[in-house]
Parts: structure tokens; sequence; C-alpha cells
């Protein structure tokens, strides 16, 4: 259970700065797609006999990538939107071929928070920190591009360097977070509480710290109620999810924030 609150807690935060400008960049779909890459990576890799790990990585950046590359010359939910089938195919197919137990199938898309072992601790704290330090490192541009694209452009700040840097990111806590809550969980965290910190505050430090905040009390909550109930940690962690962002709306509407 240590290890559980630990991993579950650095996903949590890292879904939460990520999923910042995944709200503030409109990107909530690509944040579903991505994962769904890393899925079908990890599907692939367990296939052929290799560490999960590294076909979360291959697939969920190639994905993204993809996604990146492709959005230039086509509509962007149009290009989104086919990726994620194509993923979702192409792990399915893995899937049938793979002789492996269904559980550690299941989890691919709903995560095995409370199956996590030591090792997955270090794995886990080793992606989250390059995840932070690329974050620290870009947040200025990232943040510029946005907000305002046109000053960032007239800046000289490439658009599509800083999409192909922002999806990287996107990849790279895909990676991090799938074997621990799932591809369908992280899009969960990723969205509902930097959606409700937006609600609230439009200021970026607050909404980056209220972000985190949630998501923290979402992952706490779930790992207790799933304990105590035995039901799946993937309701607590989708329901609170959208309890924040429902509760984050109706508190904006009646204070005029």
């Amino acid at each position: 259970m240590t290890d559980t609150w630990i991993t579950a807690s650095i996903v949590a935060v890292i879904a939460a700065l990520v999923g910042f400008f995944v709200v503030l960049r409109g990107a909530a779909f690509t944040a579903h797609a991505v994962p769904n890459a890393a899925f079908a990576g990890a599907a692939g890799a367990s296939l052929v006999g290799v560490s999960s790990l590294a076909g979360l990585g291959v697939f969920s950046v190639g994905g993204a990538l993809l996604i990146g590359l492709l959005s230039r010359k086509g509509r962007h939910d149009a290009v989104t939107a086919l990726i994620v089938a194509f993923m979702l195919g192409l792990g399915a197919l893995f899937l049938s071929w793979s002789t492996e137990y269904a559980p550690e199938i299941y989890s691919l898309l709903f995560g095995e928070v409370l199956g996590i072992s030591a090792n997955d601790v270090g794995l886990t704290a080793i992606l989250a920190l390059a995840c932070l330090v690329v974050l620290a490192a870009s947040y200025r541009p990232l943040m510029l591009s946005s907000t305002l694209p046109e000053v960032a452009e007239a800046r000289g700040i490439s658009s599509l360097r800083i999409d192909l840097l922002f999806l990287t990111l996107l990849a790279l806590a895909a990676t991090m977070a799938v074997p621990v809550v799932g591809a369908l969980l992280m899009f969960s965290l990723m969205v509902g509480p930097p959606a409700a910190a937006r609600a609230v505050t439009k200021h970026p430090a607050p909404a980056m710290t209220l972000a985190v905040v949630l998501a923290l009390v979402t992952v706490w909550i779930a790992i207790a109620a799933s304990y105590q109930t035995n039901w799946p940690i993937g309701f607590f962690v989708g329901v609170g999810s959208a309890a924040w962002y429902l509760v984050a709306r109706v508190s904006a509407a009646l204070f005029h924030l």
C-alpha cells in the first residue's frame, strides 16, 4: 500500500501539471488518443516478450508525433480520431494473439494501482522527473504559444516545434502513468482536475497548484475507497474527476469567478 500511495501520488502530480496545458490548449481529445497509443504499445510488447515500458514509450511517442505532423495538413480532430481508432484496433489485434492472463490485459486500460511493486515506484519517479525537466525547460514558450499563438509566432517561436514538444511531453506522461492507472484513467486525471481548476481561476500558478491538489485528493480517496469497498479504483477516479469539474463550474457561476 505504501508503494501504491507513492506511485499514484507521483502520477497525479504529473497528470495535473501536463493536464493544465492540455486544457489550456483545448487538446483533451489528443490526451485521450496518446494513452490509447501507449496501450497498443504495451500489448505489442507483451506479445513479443519485451518490456511493456519500451512498448509504451515507442507507441505513445510515435502516436503523439503522428498526430502533430499529420494535423498540419488536415483537420486535427479527424486525424486524432483516426489514430485513436487505429491504435485501439492494433491493440485489440495484439491482445487477440497474446496468451497473457486476462487481468494483466485488463490493467493496460484500467490500471493496477493496488498491485504496484517497489520497481514500479522507481521507474515512475524517473519518468516523472523527465516530465518535470521538460516542462520546466519549455514552460515559458509553451505558455505563450498556448495563450497567445500569434505573439509567439511573432517572437520566433515555431508552432510546429511547440506542438511536437507538447505532444512528446504528453507521451512521456502517458508512458509513466498507463502501467499504474491505465489508459482510460490517465485521461480522467489529465482533464478533470485541471479543467476544474481553470473554471475557478484563470491565473496559471494558482490553477496549476489547485489542479495538483484536486488530482492528489482524487487518487487518495479512490485508493482508500477501493480498498474498503473492493470496487474498481477506476470508478472512483472517473467519478471524482468529473465531480470536481461539476463543483467548480457551479462555484464559478454562484460566485462569478
